[in-house]
């Protein structure tokens, strides 16, 4: 997936009201960013980390800044949850996803459930329709472990409720987490962050629903899956 271009660098002052990130640009100006993810954002959004914003041209906007990229425990980190869905779009597109490279048809936001909507419904002849949910990962807080949440999520839990009714159903269904970021090689549920979240993974999992757990590279101009890492089952700590 290619980032808007060109990116500003600048410095992190402060992240706030969950929206606005101010930001003191590498020429001296401070601005104020739209700040597209809603979570806690734990470990990436500390006062002085280095950032990155990408910039619209549309007038319509009342913050044309958005912030993209921070450097975080050493390496780049994509922090727009947007782009989850865009770069799993991609690779669905171009067939290198494990697993879903034999589906032709792919909708995107499809209605289902009780009021849901599922990212992904992948399609092909003879064989069973698989619902795919995807989730930006980020929160990093052991060496080499990617986890989700990072804050309480009533509305993730039930997303995989309803991916384990479609799978009840006779379909495929599949929760893939998708870390922004190249510095993981596993992955797991944050169950002391939300205990019911883990408890809803392990139940799905119990159902049938496939969890996939991939990697990024991160860079400057794009955001690219790269591998796939270990899922490691929910687990008390």
């Amino acid at each position: 997936m290619i980032l808007p271009s060109p990116l500003l660098s600048g410095r992190l002052v402060r992240r706030y009201k969950r929206f606005f990130a101010d930001v003191v640009l590498d020429d001296g100006r401070e601005v104020t960013a739209h700040c597209p993810n809603t979570g806690t954002m734990h470990g990436v959004a500390e006062p002085e980390s280095q950032v990155w914003l990408s910039v619209s041209d549309n007038p319509k906007r009342k913050l044309p800044y958005t912030w993209e990229l921070v450097r975080a425990d050493g390496t780049l980190v994509g922090i727009n949850p947007l782009n989850a869905n865009r770069m799993v779009a991609a690779a669905l597109e171009a067939g290198t996803l494990p697993s879903l490279d034999q589906y032709g048809t792919v909708r995107r936001e499809v209605k289902y459930g009780a009021g849901s909507r599922i990212d992904f419904l992948l399609s092909e002849p003879d064989l069973p329709d698989c619902y795919v949910e995807v989730k930006n990962v980020h929160l990093v807080r052991q060496e080499g472990l990617a986890e989700f949440p990072d804050a309480v999520t009533s509305r993730g839990a039930k997303h995989l409720a309803e991916l384990a009714r479609m799978k009840a159903a006779g379909n495929r269904a599949l929760m893939l987490f998708l870390v922004q970021r190249a510095d993981c090689d596993r992955f797991e549920a944050a169950t002391d962050i939300d205990p019911a979240y883990g408890a809803a993974l392990q139940s799905a999992q119990d159902e049938g629903v496939e969890v996939l757990c991939l990697a990024c590279q991160v860079g400057f101009t794009d955001i690219t899956v790269a591998r796939q890492i270990d899922f490691d089952a929910p687990r008390r700590r």
